[in-house]
């Protein structure tokens, strides 16, 4: 079982991370334990999903490696998504599931999904 899954972003990046996890995908921030909250970063929970953004001065974004993320309202979110700025892209080689691609702000790639109803 997984805990959580780590993203990364670069230094200062968590304004525009909290926009995007809790604004845009409505995840709750959840506060880091202070040692870490001086780290910097944010963590976010929603939905059986726990997601930590650290920050890295040598960032670089994951775009090949990402989060697959079950989803209940995958048409709605994709109409979020697209309504924020950030493209989705279909796939449907993924047999019983339907799913798409997104970037976060930062250009790390984010996988959704849901099962194909039926």
């Amino acid at each position: 079982m997984i805990h959580h899954v780590q993203l990364l972003g670069p230094p200062g990046s968590e304004p525009v991370m909290r926009a995007f996890y809790s604004g845009v995908l409505g995840l709750d921030e959840i506060p880091k334990p202070p040692v870490l909250a001086a780290r910097g970063g944010c963590w976010f929970r929603g939905g059986g999903i726990e997601l930590h953004v650290s920050v890295d001065p040598q960032f670089q974004p994951a775009r090949k490696a990402h989060p697959g993320l079950l989803w209940p309202d995958l048409d709605g979110l994709a109409e979020r998504l697209e309504a924020a700025g950030h493209p989705v892209r279909w796939d449907g080689d993924f047999p019983g599931m339907r799913r798409f691609y997104a970037d976060d702000p930062h250009g790390n790639r984010l996988e959704f999904l849901a099962p194909v109803e039926g």
